[in-house]
């Protein structure tokens, strides 16, 4: 198929992007178009006009400072992927990120991309919340940061408003005590995850600390499974404490049936993912 027909104009500053997307009802911001541009061509979007931003300078950086690792919106996947920075800092996203579709499609998607589209089922929504990331956002009315908590609202539905572009994400920088686990269960390598989880938490002994349960695939926005948190904090990772925070993933998640599977198999596979990510919490250096 053909998308419907539309204008593009490529903004040269962040500043005439803001201007551009309030010139047309409808205008969309093209970034790495790994999602925009199939959408399109599936006429599942229409948008009046793109305005291209990949021509502002400075929107792919990926920088340490304050404590923290901010990564520009168009960073490419693979960029960060190769990032030595990001490896070392949010060691979380670097595990993730060779889940995302494939080397083609990582070579052009974008991470704001990933993050403002905000698939339910994508990898880097449920990374930025379990990282308790922050998201930086540039609109007509000037700069603001959102948590990714209060981030994502719906299904494709986040806080950025018709003239807004998100210009970087921030984490906080991995030390010797933070601990991540990363999987998903996909049909095929590249495919959109049926289930996935991500995790970060904090060594305290042999217990974790501030730890964060991040599902996708589950619902209409990644999530956090808040009783499964509890059940798994406070102490040694041993069998009845594992068992016991599956259990309360029966009250954490309520997955929808799908073409893929029903929300009982979503469910099974959930408390699966978790043991395993379990495993890789409890490893030093995870």
């Amino acid at each position: 198929m053909k998308p419907a027909a539309f204008a593009y104009v490529k903004a040269r500053s962040l500043d005439e992007a803001i201007e551009l997307l309030g010139t047309a009802d409808g205008a969309r911001v093209l970034a790495g178009g790994q999602s925009l541009i199939a959408t399109l061509n599936m006429r599942l979007s229409s948008p009046s006009l793109l305005v291209d931003i990949n021509h502002i300078a400075g929107l792919d950086r990926i920088v340490r400072r304050n404590g923290h690792i901010e990564i520009g919106a168009l960073a490419r996947h693979a960029e960060a992927e190769r990032s030595a920075d990001v490896a070392q800092a949010a060691p979380l996203i670097a595990r993730a990120l060779p889940h995302i579709g494939h080397v083609a499609i990582r070579n052009r998607g974008t991470l704001g991309g990933s993050i403002a589209f905000a698939d339910p089922a994508a990898e880097l929504p449920a990374c930025l919340l379990a990282l308790d990331g922050k998201i930086d956002i540039a609109g007509p009315n000037g700069g603001r940061t959102v948590k990714a908590d209060a981030f994502f609202k719906g299904l494709f539905e986040t806080e950025l408003g018709p003239r807004d572009v998100l210009t970087a994400i921030r984490v906080p920088a991995a030390d010797p005590r933070t601990r991540v686990g990363f999987a998903e269960l996909t049909r095929r390598h590249g495919d959109y995850a049926m289930v996935g989880l991500a995790a970060c938490a904090r060594a305290d002994g042999a217990a974790l600390a501030d730890l964060r349960l991040a599902y996708f695939g589950v619902g209409a926005t990644a999530l956090r499974a808040r009783r499964a948190e509890a059940a798994l904090s406070g102490g040694a990772l041993d069998a009845p404490r594992i068992d016991a925070a599956v259990a309360a993933l029966a009250d954490d998640l309520d997955p929808p049936d799908d073409i893929h599977s029903t929300g009982a198999v979503k469910k099974h596979l959930a408390g699966v993912l978790l043991r395993r990510v379990a495993a890789q919490l409890a490893e030093p250096g995870a």
